[in-house]
């Protein structure tokens, strides 16, 4: 795992001062302790800073060609690569390296851009093709690494690993897009296709982009998808043995490493299932570690430590306070735009736990939305159910009035909290799931936006191209195309974006092997009832696991990090919660209607109304502003 970044002059192959491209690398020498380099060439600068993982002594980077064609930099990890290496030295191919670095130049040599889909892994790279005179740049499928990238005034590209590394550019500017906001403040992180900064773009996942000296900048172009098109036919038996042999190949595939590895282990079935088949593939006790909290209702710790004992696994666990939100102005910082996944501090936490034993660590990410794992998936399925009884003739004015005269009880148990369910089942099945993904609905976030940010927004809404990109799916139904946008903007936006940064800020690698690209292939194929049945998500995944783990950790209802946000803003936060809607940097935009995010503070803080991810938004979003320099 490293960082990389870089400069190309796509008109005039200008020179690029290796200062400018080593003070790039150094904005983001977290994620690559172990070594740094800079090349440069007329016209390019690449710069990468080392994480040591695999062939440690032997990789250093940029890497040329072993003919000396092209240079590399690269994040990420080949899984396959000795496969790979083997095949390439059979049609000739010569390797100096023991790693996986120098496959990828030399698979570059032999298949070109199209190199990419023989690649097994997470990643994000630059090619430079000294004869060709071009840059490639590329990024994994499923968006685990990250990859930023802008057009400066100076007409060359500069590109990096995180925002950091643009920003120490002097020529990128540093102006918000009012759009981003938008977006953020719909979803609690900017997607993918836009960033907090005007002119700063983001590769999409699964996405390359061939760049060259005096032709115009290309768009992007994928060269992956998933499809949910297609079902597979099979006994629920042979489907569960399917399963688990692509799990079990997925996990040996990422236990490759020549530091010490280990795993996270929350206690739930994902994580559960990744120490099961890690202790079955080794000859050691698999290292494990989790976290707890000093709240009852927020622990799983008792699970994680019953299935260490299952395993025999050197396990270690730490307990988090409830009060602890003196990290906030850190977390701000890792994340560079805006981040309300409040997740995140305990995410970090367990990364630093881990990073005092292993340098290596994988996780249980990418099953919920593979398997239809999470809450609004089954709800997506049901409410569907409904929707194909009533008409929208008779859903859009009946349930749309009800449910917005529904009060908005975020204290009251779950089944009482109807307002949602009432208006998603008011709209069309993609309409109702991107309502059920929104941190904040539209009529919300009209609320406290100023007019001059309305004008700003103009026609745009952050819902439009999650629905462009529902109705257009490769599908067959509301949950596939629910799971679909889960995959395409919700994992890289959220869900990996958090566990990239929070690891790299202390140097740890994370691999997620649910997330290996045959096995959410093989996911995406499964009939609907596999997925989600009797309202249980996950269901062929607990069932195929019920022979390596007991029965209440594969049913008891899922819970994640849970952090107790509503209680800062009551007590410790609360004053900084008066200033975001007073004297902040966000006051200052002209963006907010203040008096209406004062109303909102000191309902909250009053325990009249549970205002807590609003605030969390706001707060964030205003500490964003600061770390980027902007106001």
């Amino acid at each position: 795992m490293c960082g990389i970044a870089g400069i190309y002059h796509l008109e005039t192959p200008k020179p690029v001062d290796a200062a400018r491209v080593e003070a790039m690398c150094d904005a983001i020498a977290h994620r690559g302790p172990d070594g740094q380099g800079v090349w440069t060439a007329p016209g390019v600068g690449l710069g990468h800073r080392r994480l040591s993982i695999i062939d440690i002594a032997g990789s250093p980077q940029p890497m040329a060609a072993e003919d000396g064609r092209a240079m590399l930099v690269f994040n990420g990890e080949i899984y396959n690569y000795r496969e790979l290496r083997h095949e390439l030295k059979a049609v000739g191919e010569k390797f100096r390296t023991d790693g996986d670095s120098e496959v990828i130049l030399a698979a570059w040599r032999r298949w070109g851009p199209d190199c990419v889909t023989r690649l097994f892994g997470m990643f994000a790279f630059a090619i430079y093709d000294l004869e060709a005179r071009t840059l490639f740049l590329a990024r994994d499928r499923l968006g685990v690494k990250p990859l930023y990238y802008a057009l400066l005034s100076d007409g060359s590209l500069a590109f990096g690993s995180e925002l950091k590394a643009l920003v120490a550019h002097p020529l990128l500017r540093r102006e918000i897009d009012p759009l981003a906001v938008e977006d953020y403040l719909t979803w609690g992180y900017v997607p993918d296709h836009r960033a907090i900064l005007k002119g700063v773009s983001k590769l999409p996942a699964g996405h390359s982009l061939l760049l060259r000296h005096g032709t115009p900048m290309p768009q992007p172009r994928q060269w992956w998808d998933v499809s949910f098109a297609d079902r597979r036919k099979g006994k629920p038996a042979d489907l569960e043995a399917e399963l688990v042999h692509l799990m079990r190949q997925a996990v040996a595939s990422r236990m490759v490493a020549d530091v010490p590895l280990g795993a996270f282990l929350s206690g739930g079935v994902d994580s559960s299932s990744v120490v099961a088949f890690m202790a079955e593939a080794s000859a050691n006790p698999v290292r494990t570690c989790s976290i707890g909290f000093d709240v009852a209702e927020l622990d799983e710790s008792a699970y994680a430590s019953r299935v260490a004992q299952q395993f025999a696994t050197d396990h270690v666990s730490s307990v988090v306070s409830s009060n602890d939100f003196s990290a906030i102005d850190k977390l701000a910082r890792m994340f560079d735009e805006p981040f309300a996944d409040a997740s995140a501090l305990p995410t970090w936490r367990v990364c630093q736990l881990a990073r005092q034993s292993v340098t290596v660590a994988l996780s249980g990410d990418g099953a919920d939305e593979a398997f239809g794992g999470y809450r609004r998936h089954v709800f997506q399925a049901g409410e569907d159910k409904v929707r194909a009884l009533l008409p929208q003739s008779l859903r859009g004015p009946v349930f749309g009035a009800i449910g917005r005269a529904y009060p908005k009880a975020d204290w009251a148990p779950r089944p009482l909290r109807a307002k949602s369910t009432l208006l998603s089942l008011a709209g069309d099945s993609v309409a109702g799931y991107a309502r059920s993904m929104a941190f904040l609905a539209p009529e919300l976030r009209d609320g406290i936006y100023s007019e001059d940010f309305r004008r700003l927004r103009g026609e745009y809404r952050a819902e439009d191209p999650v629905l462009a990109l529902m109705n257009e799916a490769p599908a067959r139904s509301g949950l596939d195309r629910a799971q679909y946008a889960d995959l395409k903007v919700w994992l890289p936006g959220d869900i990996l974006n958090k566990v990239d940064r929070t690891s790299m800020s202390v140097s740890l690698e994370v691999r997620e092997p649910l997330l290996d690209h045959r096995l959410i292939e093989f996911a995406a194929s499964l009939p609907e009832n596999m997925r989600v049945q009797r309202g249980q998500g996950k269901w062929l995944m607990k069932k195929a696991m019920r022979r390596y783990l007991p029965e209440d950790v594969l049913y008891r209802p899922k819970q994640g990090f849970v952090t107790p946000i509503s209680q800062w803003f009551r007590g410790p936060l609360a004053a900084q919660a008066r200033e975001i809607a007073g004297g902040a940097a966000l006051a200052r935009t002209g963006w907010f209607d203040q008096r209406r995010l004062l109303s909102l503070v000191d309902a909250h803080v009053a325990g009249v109304a549970d205002n807590s991810r609003l605030l969390w938004q706001m707060l964030m979003l205003n500490k964003a502003f600061a770390s980027l320099g902007v106001s």
